[in-house]
């Protein structure tokens, strides 16, 4: 039975602003998302068929990578499929892609064929390692990248191996989010020299960058080895302990003043305390606070850090974030389709973002997409019998 999703409304900053973003897996989605979410249309080219999510999601509709934009369904091997892609490239300020280098330009769609259509086209590009060097070609995943950029080294607790920041560093801090920056920062340009460009963002140069000050700090020598400093589980008042009732507290209490509002909630004396500052005593420390901790629940905890300088927090489960007091203040969680996900950030005093239709199917709006931005319908009929588009995902 069909499936109706509802009717987007484009809200946000980036109201007006079109996007064709050629379906990839996380840090382009993501970009995308992040451009969607703040009020840009964008159009997601799909697989006509064989479409398929990578990792441990398998549907489509509850991806949220996906969400705030409709989907097109085109065989880019069709002799008719690189067109259907041009026409959308001829009304659009803005392409994503994440092949390997040169795929796209195999395609029929790369920089020059998008620029032969639109010159004021900003094609933005995301792979691992970027569009040339020894590496462009290898194949990897966030891991690999992270690795490869000196960060994961970083990483972790002392004595272990490095620990992979989930996809955080890689993928969408320094893939999708820092595309999305070079996106706009070239669209800024555009505007006065009336000229597109391609941006090249490579996660494993994403990822270095996210990570400079700590390669200052490592030169300087006021950085040691992972695990063993202030902000990487080294410190006693830098970490997460485990509650009573086997839930978790998150402390940050780095400065002097905090660190003495820590010690006094803790129930701690200072004089029988090491300085705060003495490393070799922090394993010894560590062992301290974590039993100190474990006397309360995590909730008793945060109900005596309220309202005092403590840098004291739940470490919340996704699943309670949604009913945390401050988040429902703010509206920083929404639910979407019965799925609960972060509201769009960061906030605007004029041009509030919202986002308000789930992710689609592959192809889903393959008809109404191409004739919303100008395609004609009968063109639209000749490419969907051809077989160079696909309606789907709508049995």
């Amino acid at each position: 039975m069909t499936q109706h999703q509802p009717e987007r409304s484009f809200t946000g900053p980036l109201t007006g602003m079109k996007v064709v973003e050629i379906g990839s897996i996380g840090p382009g989605p993501f970009c995308a998302m992040l451009l969607a979410d703040l009020g840009a249309d964008v159009i997601r080219i799909d697989r006509a068929r064989g479409a398929a999510l990578v990792g441990p999601n398998a549907d489509f509709r509850t991806e949220l990578l996906h969400r705030g934009r409709r989907s097109v369904a085109v065989d880019l091997k069709h002799p008719d499929g690189p067109e259907a892609v041009l026409s959308l490239v001829e009304r659009a300020d803005v392409l994503i892609e994440g092949f390997r280098p040169g795929v796209t330009e195999r395609l029929g769609i790369g920089p020059e064929d998008c620029h032969a259509r639109n010159p004021r086209l900003v094609y933005g590009r995301m792979t691992g390692f970027g569009q040339d060097g020894p590496l462009a070609q290898t194949v990897g995943h966030d891991i690999n990248y992270v690795a490869h950029s000196g960060v994961l080294s970083l990483i972790g607790r002392a004595g272990q191996a490095p620990t992979p920041p989930l996809s955080l560093v890689g993928d969408f801090g320094g893939g999708g989010m820092l595309l999305a920056f070079g996106v706009l920062a070239a669209l800024w340009e555009s505007r006065a020299s009336g000229k597109g460009q391609v941006v090249d963002a490579a996660m494993s140069e994403g990822a270095a960058l996210l990570g400079t000050a700590f390669f200052g700090y490592r030169q300087t020598g006021v950085w040691h080895e992972r695990g063993s400093n202030i902000v990487d589980s080294g410190a006693p008042y830098y970490d997460a302990y485990e509650t009573v009732d086997g839930k978790w507290v998150a402390v940050g209490g780095m400065e002097a003043h905090f660190y003495a509002e820590l010690i006094d909630l803790l129930g701690l004396a200072p004089d029988e305390l090491p300085p705060q500052n003495d490393s070799a005593q922090w394993p010894r420390m560590k062992e301290i606070f974590a039993g100190a901790v474990r006397r309360r629940t995590r909730d008793e905890w945060v109900a005596a850090a309220e309202g005092r300088d403590v840098c004291l927090t739940p470490v919340l489960e996704p699943d309670e974030v949604g009913e945390d007091a401050h988040h429902r203040a703010r509206g920083s969680f929404v639910e979407i389709a019965g799925l609960t996900q972060p509201a769009p950030a960061p906030r605007f005093s004029r041009t509030p973002a919202t986002v308000d239709i789930p992710p689609p199917a592959p192809g889903e709006h393959t008809r109404e997409a191409l004739t919303a931005w100008g395609v004609p319908e009968r063109t639209v009929a000749a490419w969907e019998t051809a077989g160079a588009v696909r309606v789907t995902g709508t049995d």
